[in-house]
């Protein structure tokens, strides 16, 4: 017996791994685009893309396969060289669909081994448990329209499944609320609009700049997509790159004048609110630290069950009623 889960370890749910991809997958293709690379190291960079393709297949993540495949949508109708980078991808893809072919069921045919959480089994149009929490995050929205629960408040209200909705749109509404969320996909909007306009502006440029800010815009449209069915808002290692991927679009974004000049009473006062948010977060630190192992276990000798990820080792606020 082969289970192809175990292939995939150090991440506590394979899913966060496919989240990773989503953003890397797209940035494997610059060396690809470039023209200044060496045939030599061409091979090299789409060996590897290949093989993080068979990886991306073989975790079975869909919203890895629905991001990069809306991320390639986009990048078709924004220049010739999005349409090179989607050409990469799709020859990526077809050698990483052989190789997992080869392994996972030619070879284990041959060497008789049953392959379990095959990526066959994922060829499916279910939610995944996905529809009770949407559903949970509705009524929460309903209840409280305006100001939501709270962050992080969705891991407050029981449910046998999750901690959070695996929506980054109803997570947003359920617990700051819809005018906070609709601010939020306004500036999203305008952001992914300002950066579109742009590519499309140099569209036959193959400058490495522009061709690093196709790549920079195919990943963040492959997160974006997956975050609408998975946590890509929500795990601390997902929220890490998409602040990366969102500040490196920022500093190449080609400004239309210069900045204004922040007041001098307004930046000082943002430093020291930061400042001290961080020196807070530092206390905390070293207050817990030494102790969280105790209190690891304290919680599973009162509560039994086993840690559920999110924010930290155990995400889920609420406890079962009896």
């Amino acid at each position: 017996m082969l289970d192809t889960s175990g292939l995939l370890s150090g991440f506590s749910n394979k899913r966060f791994y496919g989240q990773f991809q989503t953003f890397t997958l797209p940035l494997l293709t610059l060396p690809l685009l470039l023209s200044t690379t060496k045939r030599s190291s061409q091979a090299w960079v789409f060996s590897l893309l290949s093989l993080w393709w068979l990886i991306a297949v073989m975790g079975g993540t869909r919203g890895t396969w629905l991001g990069m495949g809306v991320a390639a949508g986009a990048l078709f109708f924004c220049s010739h060289s999005g349409r090179r980078w989607i050409m990469w991808q799709l020859l990526a893809v077809v050698v990483g669909v052989t190789l997992y072919w080869l392994l996972f069921s030619v070879l284990s045919g041959y060497l008789c081994m049953e392959v379990s959480n095959a990526a066959s089994d994922r060829l499916t149009t279910t939610l995944s448990n996905r529809g009770p929490l949407w559903q949970q995050a509705w009524d929460m929205i309903r209840e409280r329209p305006w100001l939501g629960f709270g962050p992080m408040h969705f891991a407050d209200i029981h449910n046998p499944i999750a901690a959070h909705p695996h929506q980054a749109i109803l997570q947003w509404a359920s617990e700051w609320g819809v005018p906070s969320a609709l601010l939020v996909m306004g500036l999203v909007g305008r952001g992914l609009w300002a950066t579109f306009s742009l590519i499309r502006e140099r569209s036959t440029s193959d400058d490495p700049t522009d061709l690093l800010r196709l790549c920079l815009f195919a990943s963040l449209i492959g997160a974006l997509t997956q975050s609408m069915v998975d946590g890509v808002i929500v795990m601390p290692y997902s929220q890490l790159w998409l602040s990366l991927v969102v500040g490196w679009l920022m500093a190449l974004h080609v400004w239309k004048g210069e900045p204004a000049k922040p007041d001098a009473f307004i930046h000082w006062s943002w430093m020291g609110i930061s400042t001290a948010a961080v020196l807070f977060l530092v206390y905390v630190v070293i207050r817990d630290v030494p102790h969280l192992d105790e209190r690891n276990n304290l919680y599973q000798q009162q509560y039994g069950g086993h840690f559920q990820p999110r924010f930290w080792t155990q995400g889920v606020i609420a406890i079962k009623p009896e």
